[in-house]
């Protein structure tokens, strides 16, 4: 095959974007040392990945699900929850002796209040008098 254009490529992968998504995800996996699907030619990765997807012998379905792979980002482990989200938790549990059937009193403010620390809405409306 001659030289690689856009356009032998663009009949493959319409979208120019998309191409080039797809062939730097190539070039990465032929880098890795997956197989090659035709020869070399002394040509660098990028250009034989191009190459591949000008004579459609690459499945971009598969190598579109292995792009989006390759750049999802995953935690292990949740993240830790703020020490006041952790006493909204525990003033959201049930009050301890109510018994079912019965209707809780609700969340007492004394559970929130380490939870909401110094703020105060009196504050607020000071410095509104304040203006």
């Amino acid at each position: 095959m001659a030289r690689v254009t856009v356009e032998d490529c663009v009949e493959k992968v319409p979208n120019r974007f998309d191409l080039v998504m797809l062939a730097s995800q190539r070039a990465r996996e032929i880098g890795g040392g997956t197989p090659l699907h035709i020869e070399r030619d002394n040509d660098k990765n990028p250009v034989v990945a191009l190459r591949e997807i000008a004579e459609d012998k690459l499945e971009h379905e598969a190598l579109r699900e292995a792009l989006i792979t390759s750049h999802q980002r995953v935690t292990a482990e949740p993240e830790p929850m703020a020490p006041a989200a952790e006493v909204l938790l525990e003033a959201a549990q049930p009050e301890e002796g109510v018994e079912e059937g019965q209707e809780p009193t609700g969340i007492s403010t004394a559970a929130i209040q380490p939870a909401m620390g110094a703020y105060r809405f009196e504050d607020d409306q000071d410095a509104i008098e304040d203006k």
